[in-house]
């Protein structure tokens, strides 16, 4: 399948000042010097980096810039890399500047080139007129359209390089080459189209008048091919890893495509998985934009519609990856119970898994109990569902008996004073109505701090923290910004991105943290080595702020979305 490459920057510039053009909000407008680059140009040269490698270099450049912000005694402080070129003397003589040259690519091997650097932009004398402000929001919508080219590029080279491959087409059944790449070519023709509209807008000026009203027009017609693919995700994962053990000759391909050059030392994984990581990033560069625009201007509430969008269709491919392995989960830990009570239907649709382990429960009355008992605790092990909990014990042949089980509305959980090593880490579960319909009351111990204050959080949600939520509106919170990826393990954990932030709800000695991430209020464990603290509070109560406007749109969705979070 042959997709063609658009052209990209046909720009025209006119160098007339008055002239105001439908769409444009700024009062001195540039067209008439013409000057044209088309995308395959830009994918070559301009943009020289797959979209993975992109992606990561603009989040590294993101966290340089938050630790630079945060290292500042005076927060509002512009770092050197955000200094525009608008306080230069306006010159008298734009009129009569030649056409600029083309040469979009300086450097390569540089930074990147912003808005702001391109040859054509600071010929024009645009510079010395637009306030800092609207520079800033240019770059903003500028990486949004040159990030979906670097996107298209990393797409096209796993159709072409991949996917098209005839020695991979021999060895791949239909079903499994159709498991493995889903509906990839639905996702490339969407976003040619996509990049075709956004090439389109920036060809009418040199001053990018608006990027969201095209992110909202094809979020809401064309961009469901994302939960296609992305729902698709577990059963692509195992094909993957079961190809390769059951498979020499794929392996073999396989690993002889991504030593090409053209794959710059990419796996073939990190390219399955960029449609999941791009329609998640462009919620967040809408976001970027967002945070830029004029407060209760059109672009405001353009970019408030297409972020809304976008975010529905986050949360639908969440789910649809959500959907496929909880299934199997629930199916799974049905087999594995035997119940000693009352039989509970644990299979469900609207019924997940959110924790599960071995903790130790101590035997008899407390009173009875001295410190010297070998057998002061006892193993059980829970399951804790969204709605429901099942204690058991573990019997032979990986079974479990249950022996008792509550909804997880009727939980309490109260931590126990320090009472010497042998009582450390023990925490007491009340059951208001368990499975006989009356009170009960376990002394659970946990084998850390960590695990203790995991538990505890997770069958009790409500539970205040050490600090406080995003959704308190707090002035202030001790916030933390992602430095190390990190891939949830466990089901209240976090899978954390570079450069997410995430305000701490708690923390323990031995190294973890309770956080709830700012741009989704997603919440979950991770390991502290993971991320490094903000300690500037002008910096915190920033970011605050700019995630307070970018959900005022629906401020009870909001609430509501941090209620189900806590679940």
């Amino acid at each position: 399948m042959n997709f063609r490459i658009p052209t990209f920057f046909m720009l025209s510039v006119d160098i007339r000042v008055g002239a105001n053009p439908v769409n444009c909000p700024f009062p001195h407008y540039f067209s008439t010097t013409l000057f044209s680059c088309n995308l395959s140009y830009l994918l070559c040269s301009f943009l020289g980096l797959l979209y993975q490698e992109y992606r990561d270099k603009s989040t590294r450049e993101e966290i340089e810039t938050r630790r630079l912000q945060d290292s500042q005694t005076d927060p509002e402080e512009t770092s050197p890399s955000e200094e525009t070129p608008s306080e230069a003397e306006p010159t008298s003589t734009i009129e009569n500047k030649a056409p600029p040259q083309i040469n979009l690519l300086r450097n390569s091997n540089s930074r990147f080139n912003l808005w702001q650097d391109l040859p054509e932009v600071q010929s024009s004398g645009v510079l010395s007129i637009l306030q800092p402000d609207e520079i800033k929001l240019q770059e903003a919508m500028f990486e949004l359209v040159t990030s979906e080219a670097s996107y298209y590029k990393s797409l096209n080279l796993l159709v072409s390089h991949f996917m098209e491959n005839e020695r991979l087409k021999k060895i791949l059944h239909q079903s499994e080459a159709h498991i493995l790449f889903s509906n990839v070519l639905d996702v490339m023709a969407v976003s040619e189209r996509f990049l075709l509209d956004l090439e389109q807008r920036v060809e009418e000026n040199i001053v990018i008048s608006d990027v969201c009203d095209i992110v909202y027009q094809h979020t809401v017609n064309h961009f469901s091919v994302y939960i296609t693919y992305v729902s698709n995700q577990t059963y692509q994962e195992r094909a993957y890893k079961q190809l390769l053990q059951d498979k020499p000759a794929f392996r073999e391909v396989i690993s002889q495509l991504e030593l090409d050059p053209k794959c710059k030392g990419l796996s073939f994984s990190s390219f399955l998985i960029l449609p999941f990581q791009r329609i998640t990033r462009l919620k967040l560069l809408v976001q970027n934009i967002l945070k830029k625009v004029e407060e209760k201007s059109d672009r405001e509430s353009t970019a408030l519609d297409a972020h809304k969008e976008l975010e529905t269709v986050v949360k639908a491919c969440n789910e649809g990856v959500r959907k496929m392995s909880r299934t199997e989960q629930m199916i799974s830990i049905q087999k594995k119970l035997e119940f000693k009570i009352k039989s509970v239907p644990i299979i469900s649709h609207s019924r997940w898994l959110l924790k599960q382990g071995e903790l130790q429960q101590m035997n008899g009355p407390k009173t009875s109990r001295t410190l010297r008992t070998k057998k002061l605790f006892r193993e059980i092990y829970l399951f804790l569902f969204n709605d429901l909990l099942v204690i058991c014990r573990q019997i032979p042949g990986d079974k479990y008996q249950v022996f008792d089980s509550a909804p997880r509305g009727l939980l309490r959980v109260e931590e126990l004073e320090d009472q010497g090593q042998s009582l450390a880490n023990v925490f007491i579960l009340r059951l208001l109505e368990n499975a006989d319909d009356r009170e009960a009351s376990y002394m659970l111990k946990a084998s850390s701090q960590s695990e203790m204050k995991r538990w505890m959080i997770s069958l009790a949600p409500n539970r205040r923290t050490k600090f406080v939520s995003f959704t308190s509106r707090l002035v202030d919170c001790p916030q933390i910004q992602c430095v190390h990826p990190y891939v949830a393990q466990q089901p209240d954990e976090l899978s954390l991105e570079l450069a997410d932030v995430l305000n701490i709800l708690d923390k323990t000695d031995d190294g973890w943290i309770f956080g709830e991430r700012l741009h989704d209020q997603e919440r979950g464990w991770f390991p502290s080595s993971m991320g490094e603290e903000i300690l500037n509070p002008k910096i915190r109560a920033q970011n605050l702020k700019e995630c307070f406007r970018v959900h005022k749109s629906d401020d009870s969705q909001r609430r509501k979305l941090g209620s189900r979070n806590r679940q």
